[in-house]
């Protein structure tokens, strides 16, 4: 028989853990308001008292950066404005009272992506509001697993987080990915997205940091004569073996601008596809989101990689966000320079199918031990699946979870090395249209094994 001090220490650390009995997602961490280690008050007054007047200032755009207009860019493509940036018929609040020389307002900060590596889960915070003071975070898991509402540290450190201090310091940063090689990899979109204020203030650049020293080791400009704003660079995908780091491919959505890029590490090259897969469905772009009703037109959004074929290649399964359908690729094709250039690509991008009615998505993600495709379900307010090995269809498309109260718009949705799904949850409708009530939990991160996440769906 066990002890009973044995058997509570096990009860402990299987709490510590996560390790759960059950389906469906489990509830890791929530947050009222994000807050952090280093919120960069102590220094900025510092500066103020010397003299410096918030000129300086880390998290503020400077006086000369260029402010963003649609019609701008050669493509002729004009910035998309949407709902999503100016709200009409209801009131919104976007900051007109707060401090602009404030280093940390936490209403401004939302949390958007969510990636878990060996004990440290990655948080992305774009730059959306005045008042933030890393975009790129971190929690660890062995100091503060155990907290309700963990405060973040920026990563790789905090300077690196102050965009004004360097033009080769971070600007804003939407999600992240870790590959085979043990790397994390990101879009810096280069944009402070102040409403009536936006402002591309260093180009859109991808970014790859060592996991094992925590060292940025390749910072890749993308042109502007191939991307004309960052605003768009939400997500990236790695197609890499692990024997072959160097040979490394990323696949890039726009969901602005509607194309796909694609980057080769080792040519240290990037082209773009356009595709009319690549556009937002006009059926699909109406949403009704935590009580606020809405329309976008986001584009493509998702990437993910199907399991490796003989040949090496792999499928990249693809949809637009206001959309329910699914699409594919080979990535022999993406990875052909010269493919970019045809006028007609032909049968090589094909259509699976609908995933049914209110499945509108953001991120999406492979599993390989299950075989199952899992989806950020944004009107369903979850989590659903499809196993690659059975017909796309609406009948073998499930429902892992759902929870309109709590689970309000799924922003990310990563797998880990482990087979575990992270998925971040952050209200993101009710503070662009709306008013987040802080008084109440806005923000949860989620977790759940992919065996028992497809246990009694379709997708087993």
């Amino acid at each position: 028989m066990l002890s009973s001090h044995l058997l509570i220490c096990l009860i402990w650390w299987s709490h510590f853990v996560f390790i759960v009995q059950g389906d469906g997602m489990i509830e890791v961490f929530k947050w009222k308001q994000m807050d952090f280690y280093n919120r960069g008050d102590g220094r900025h007054n510092v500066e103020a008292n010397q003299g410096h007047q918030g000129s300086s200032r880390p998290d503020r755009p400077y006086n000369s950066a260029p402010v963003v207009f649609p019609g701008k860019y050669s493509r002729l493509k004009r910035e998309s404005f949407t709902s999503r940036d100016t709200p009409l018929g209801v009131s919104s609040r976007i900051g007109s009272n707060d401090n602009a020389n404030a280093p940390y307002i936490p209403y401004n900060n939302v949390p958007m992506g969510a990636t878990h590596f060996r004990g440290r889960l990655f948080v992305t915070m774009p730059r959306r509001r005045v008042g933030i003071p890393s975009t790129l975070n971190y929690i660890d898991l062995s100091r503060d697993g155990r907290e309700r509402s963990p405060k973040l540290h920026a990563y790789p450190n905090f300077a690196l987080n102050q965009f004004n201090e360097s033009s080769q310091n971070l600007v804003s940063v939407y999600r992240t990915t870790v590959d085979d090689c043990q790397r994390l990899w990101f879009i810096d979109t280069g944009m402070l997205e102040y409403p009536n204020n936006r402002q591309q203030i260093r180009r859109p650049s991808i970014w790859i940091v060592d996991l094992n020293t925590d060292r940025v080791i390749k910072r890749f400009e993308i042109p502007e004569s191939l991307v004309e704003t960052g605003r768009g660079l939400a997500s990236i995908t790695i197609d890499v073996q692990p024997n072959k780091c160097g040979e490394a491919f990323a696949y890039i959505p726009d969901l602005v601008y509607r194309r796909l890029y694609v980057y080769h590490l080792s040519d240290d090259r990037i082209w773009a596809f356009e595709h009319n897969y690549f556009n937002f469905d006009p059926l699909a772009g109406d949403l009704n989101i935590g009580g606020q009703s809405f329309r976008w037109d986001d584009g493509i959004f998702s990437t993910t990689l199907g399991p490796r074929q003989p040949d090496g290649s792999r499928d990249v399964y693809f949809h637009p966000m206001a959309s329910t359908n699914e699409f594919v690729v080979s990535s022999r094709v993406l990875q052909l320079e010269s493919n970019a250039a045809r006028a007609d690509h032909g049968s090589d991008f094909r259509v699976l199918g609908g995933r049914g009615p209110s499945t509108q998505s953001t991120m999406h993600e492979y599993d390989p031990r299950t075989g199952v495709i899992f989806f950020a379900e944004i009107q369903k307010n979850g989590v659903g699946c499809w196993k690659t090995s059975k017909p796309f269809s609406v009948e073998n498309h499930g429902t892992v979870d759902s929870n309109a109260s709590d689970m309000i718009y799924p922003s990310d949705l990563t797998i880990d090395e482990e087979g575990t799904i992270w998925m971040m949850s952050n209200s993101m409708p009710i503070f662009i249209y709306s008013t987040l009530d802080t008084d109440v939990y806005n923000f949860r991160i989620w977790r759940q094994s992919t065996s028992k996440a497809k246990r009694g769906t379709v997708c087993e």
